[in-house]
């Protein structure tokens, strides 16, 4: 059974930094990508980033380019999201993800997850 574990949540203020982790068991994490998402009250769920399984291929949300940067550490099984420069409008629950296909293609869209975690708050103050 996959579990995923976020942490590193918090209130921050606005042009501030957070890192987020989230902590694999259960499958070998490095044979699949791993996503970040975030869901805004009232908002739909959205696509943050995304890091291939072996880290050489990342996407960034446009919203996030410049400001967010995704890794990860397969040694730890662990994935990270390095926030900079944060915003009001970046208030949201963030949730890691590991894909269902073993060495698939890297993808922004939430059908291509197949595991998720319970989420880590993020509040961002102006």
């Amino acid at each position: 059974q996959v579990q995923l574990v976020e942490s590193g949540g918090g209130l921050v203020q606005a042009g501030g930094s957070l890192r987020l982790s989230c902590a694999a068991s259960g499958r070998t994490f490095s044979d699949f990508g791993m996503g970040w998402f975030r869901r805004a009250p009232g908002k739909e769920r959205e696509f943050v980033a995304a890091i291939s399984w072996r880290g050489g291929i990342t996407l960034h949300a446009d919203s996030v380019k410049g400001r967010f940067t995704i890794s990860r550490d397969n040694g730890r099984n662990t994935v990270y999201l390095q926030m900079n420069s944060l915003k009001p409008e970046d208030t949201a629950v963030y949730y890691c993800a590991v894909q269902g296909t073993r060495f698939g293609l890297l993808g922004r869209g939430p059908e291509s997850y197949d595991n998720w975690g319970q989420g880590t708050q993020v509040t961002v103050s102006s």
